[in-house]
């Protein structure tokens, strides 16, 4: 069954909703864009989704400026790197960071990146999200998940494999069934505006999801 992350979150009662919704990982932007939180405000956003929620920082690739004070104010589970991270990079976070580090590659079209291989055996998840040029995520382009799913056969080993890239109510099912990930990451697929979630899509999302596993 593939847990459910809520990422972008900006707001307390869309993170209290998290739980209740029945979601396992909550995400905060700290990578740039119109979602990013400052430390104090991303504590705030961890501490209304309660203590039963996986916390997830999303960095780009500054992260070896960012991730010493981030974490010295905010309690994170997992670190998630964005901006096309190498294996050295996964390497150097785990020097700053002592929790769970998952590596982000962004797909060009139905190409998976030589470097995945690589990264399975040395991150704790890969994310596979879809390539937007100016933008690390959080953008809604869909991924052509089923022509995906050979190469990635292929690569996937040891690390779990976190699925992004345009996730909606109506396809994660599709998503799912395509390439059985571990996470399902969505973001603008649930919001009414960047940042701001609607709780009836992320309701919609959580029961698509589950549904598609029966």
């Amino acid at each position: 069954m593939a847990d459910i992350k809520f990422c972008g979150l900006t707001r307390e009662k869309d993170a209290a909703f998290v739980p209740v919704v029945g979601a396992d990982y909550a995400g905060v932007i700290f990578a740039g864009g119109p979602r990013e939180l400052t430390p104090e405000r991303a504590a705030s956003i961890f501490t209304a989704a309660g203590a039963d929620i996986h916390r997830v920082g999303v960095f780009g690739a500054d992260f070896r400026e960012r991730v010493p004070s981030v974490v010295s104010q905010v309690s994170l589970d997992v670190i998630q790197l964005h901006g096309d991270p190498t294996v050295a990079d996964v390497r150097d976070a785990r020097k700053l960071f002592d929790g769970i580090v998952w590596a982000a590659v962004r797909v060009r079209g139905s190409t998976i990146p030589g470097s995945v291989a690589e990264l399975f055996g040395e991150a704790d998840a890969v994310l596979l999200d879809a390539l937007a040029p100016g933008a690390l995520g959080g953008t809604g382009r869909r991924l052509p998940w089923p022509a995906l799913a050979d190469d990635l056969d292929k690569v996937r080993a040891g690390a779990m494999l976190v699925l992004a890239g345009g996730l909606v109510p109506d396809n994660v099912g599709d998503a799912i069934a395509a390439l059985d990930p571990d996470v399902v990451d969505v973001s603008s697929g649930v919001e009414l505006s960047p940042g701001v979630k609607d709780h009836e899509k992320m309701t919609e999302f959580v029961y698509a999801a589950r549904r598609s596993e029966r």
